[in-house]
């Protein structure tokens, strides 16, 4: 089960899977230069929810295609600090669908 975490440091934003830094998917789809962001909805928050998805699922197309509601109703509602796992990630989707 992967352990994805999220914290605001003096340093920045750090979201890391399993204590790695989370790639953000750049080649997937490009929604911002500005890394990563929650807490809102909006272009940064977006690239964090495909980023978490493609990490989760393996599979580009389906993360791309959950992304913005993920983004919505999980990535958007998240605190300054945070951490999602998979069985947590799993839950959130099927309550979306």
């Amino acid at each position: 089960m992967k352990k994805f975490r999220g914290d605001r440091t003096i340093d920045g934003i750090r979201v890391t899977v399993d204590g790695e830094l989370l790639d953000q998917q750049l080649h997937v789809k490009q929604f911002t230069d500005l890394g990563f962001e929650w807490t809102y909805e909006g272009d940064s928050p977006r690239q964090l929810a495909l980023a978490i998805l493609v990490s989760h699922f393996g599979d580009s197309e389906k993360a791309l295609a959950l992304c913005e509601p993920f983004m919505k109703s999980v990535v958007a509602q998240l605190d300054n600090e945070w951490q999602l796992t998979s069985e947590e990630i799993d839950k959130a989707l099927s309550n979306m669908a």
